[in-house]
C-alpha cells in the first residue's frame, strides 16, 4: 500500500509539472500574439519561459531510468540543446506568433542565456564545490598531491594528442581541432584561449566555434554515462568504496572552533558572495604567454580555489565565513541546472548556425570529440586504478576534474551517494584548467 501511494504520488507531482509547463507555454504564445514585435519585455518572457519550460522537462527526462542508468541533471542539458536546435531553424522565423522565438548566435536571448544564465549557474556551483570540498581539500591535497598532478596531466595529454594528430590526418586545420578539444572536455576557457589565439593571429574564430559546439554535447553526456556506467560494469561495492573514499579523504577532520563568531545570516550567504567576489577578481587576473596570448584562472578557476580557501579557514577573524551544508545542497543543484540550461541552449543554436549541411565536418568533429572524450578517461583510469592504486570513488572524481566536467561531478556525488568525491575532484582541476588553456593556445600557434 505504501508503495503505492508513493507511486501515485510521483505521477501526480509529474502531471503538476506537465500542467505548469502547458500554462507557461500558453502564456507566453499568448504574450506573443497580443504584442509580435520582439521588444525587451517579449524578450524577456521567451528567457524566462525559456528556463522553466526547459527545467520541467529536462528534470523529466532525467528522471527516466534505463537498467538503473539516468541522466539526472544532464537531463536538462538535452533539453536545452533540443530547445535550442528547435528554436534556431530558418523556417521558424516565417510562422506567425512562433517566428517570435527565433534564436540567432547574436540574439538578445540567446546571449542571456550564455552570459547571464551559464555563467550565474557556473559560479554557484564551483563556490558550493569549493566549500564542500574545503574542509579536506588541502589535507586530501597534501596526501595525494603528486597522484592529482599526474592524473590531470595525463588525462589532458592524452585528449590533446588525439587532437594534434586528428589535425594531421583529417581535411581541417589545428584551429578547428582545438575547438573539438575544447568541447570534448567541456572547457570554456579553452574555447575562450583558443579564440584569442585566432584573433592575435588576425585569422576568424569559425572553426573553433564550430568545433566547440560539435563536441560539446558528447563532452558532457559521455562524461555523465561514464561516472554511473562504470561502478556497474565493474559491479562496485558502493558502501565499501565509500568508506575507502573517506579513508583517503580523512573523514574525522578536527574542526577549529573560535569562540564568539559572527555570522551576518543563517544561511550563509554573505560568506559565500565575499568568496564569489575574491574568486572573480583572482580569475579576472591575466598572465601573458609566449605570441602575445594571455592566460587567465577565468571565473570558474578563480571562485573554485577561492572558494576552497575560505571552506578550508571557516573565518577571518570574528567574521565566520561558514556556508551550511543545506545551503551549499541547493545552490550545487541550482548553480548546475542553470549552468546547463545556457550552455545547451547556446549549443543548441551554434550547432545549427555553424554546422548547416556541412555533413562531412560534423561526423569528423563527432567522431574527433567522442575519441578526445572516451580515450583520456580510459587511460586515466587504469592509470589511477592500476598504477596509481586509487580507490574507485577517488580515482573518477580526479577524472571528472581533469576533464574538467561540471555536470559529471554532480552525477558522481549522486552516484557515489557522498559528497567527498567533490575532493579529488577539486584536487585534479586547476592542474587540467591551466593544461587545456596552454594546449588550445598552443595548438593553434605552433600547428
Amino acid at each position: 500500500m505504501e508503495n503505492q501511494n508513493k507511486k501515485s504520488l510521483k505521477w501526480l507531482w509529474i502531471t503538476i509539472a506537465l500542467v505548469a509547463v502547458a500554462a507557461v507555454g500558453f502564456w507566453v504564445v499568448y504574450s506573443g500574439i497580443q504584442n509580435e514585435s520582439v521588444d525587451s519585455v517579449f524578450s524577456l518572457s521567451i528567457l524566462l519561459a525559456g528556463i522553466f519550460v526547459i527545467t520541467a522537462l529536462g528534470y523529466l527526462l532525467g528522471r527516466v531510468t534505463v537498467k538503473g542508468v539516468s541522466l539526472g541533471t544532464a537531463g536538462v542539458f538535452l533539453v536545452a540543446i533540443l530547445f535550442g536546435f528547435l528554436w534556431s531553424l530558418d523556417g521558424l522565423k516565417d510562422i506567425p506568433v512562433i517566428g517570435n522565438f527565433y534564436l540567432t548566435p547574436t540574439s538578445a536571448v540567446t546571449a542571456y542565456y550564455k552570459k547571464v544564465i551559464s555563467n550565474v549557474g557556473l559560479v554557484m556551483f564551483v563556490g558550493a564545490v569549493g566549500f564542500i570540498a574545503g574542509p579536506k581539500f588541502f589535507r586530501d591535497l597534501r596526501k595525494n598531491f603528486k597522484t592529482y598532478i599526474l592524473m590531470g596531466i595525463v588525462i589532458i595529454l592524452v585528449g590533446t594528442a588525439a587532437a594534434v594528430a586528428l589535425s594531421f590526418l583529417s581535411p581541417y586545420g589545428s584551429d578547428f581541432w582545438s575547438g573539438i578539444l575544447s568541447g570534448a572536455l567541456t572547457s570554456t576557457p579553452g574555447y575562450s584561449a583558443a579564440q584569442e589565439a585566432m584573433a592575435i593571429k588576425g585569422e576568424p574564430d569559425t572553426y573553433v566555434t564550430i568545433g566547440h559546439a560539435i563536441a560539446y554535447p558528447f563532452g558532457v553526456i559521455g562524461v555523465v554515462l561514464f561516472v554511473q556506467l562504470l561502478p556497474k560494469f565493474l559491479k562496485a561495492d558502493m558502501a565499501h568504496e565509500r568508506t575507502l573514499l573517506s579513508g583517503e579523504a580523512t573523514s574525522v577532520v578536527e574542526e577549529k572552533k573560535v569562540g564568539g563568531l559572527f555570522s551576518c545570516d543563517g544561511l550563509g550567504f554573505t560568506a559565500f558572495a565575499i568568496a564569489v567576489v575574491a574568486g572573480l577578481l583572482l580569475g579576472a587576473i591575466k598572465i601573458p604567454l609566449p605570441g602575445g596570448a594571455n592566460f587567465s584562472l577565468g571565473t570558474t578557476g578563480g571562485v573554485l580555489i577561492m572558494c576552497l580557501v575560505f571552506g578550508h579557514f571557516g573565518h577571518i577573524g570574528k567574521l565566520s565565513l561558514e556556508v551550511p551544508a543545506a545551503t551549499t545542497k541547493v545552490l550545487k543543484e541550482l548553480g548546475l541546472m542553470l549552468f546547463l540550461i545556457g550552455a545547451g541552449v547556446e549549443g543548441g543554436v551554434n550547432l545549427v548556425a555553424a554546422v548547416g549541411n556541412d555533413v562531412q565536418i560534423l561526423l569528423w568533429g563527432f567522431i574527433g570529440g567522442a575519441v578526445m572524450t572516451l580515450l583520456p578517461m580510459v587511460v586515466g583510469f587504469f592509470l589511477g586504478g592500476k598504477v596509481l592504486k586509487l580507490p574507485l570513488l577517488n580515482n573518477l572524481g580526479s577524472i571528472t576534474g581533469g576533464m574538467t566536467s561540471t555536470p559529471a561531478l554532480g552525477t558522481l556525488i549522486a552516484t557515489a551517494e557522498t559528497e567527498d568525491v567533490a575532493s579529488a575532484y577539486a584536487s585534479t582541476y586547476p592542474i587540467a584548467l591551466v593544461l587545456i588553456v596552454l594546449a588550445c593556445n598552443l595548438m593553434i600557434g605552433l600547428i
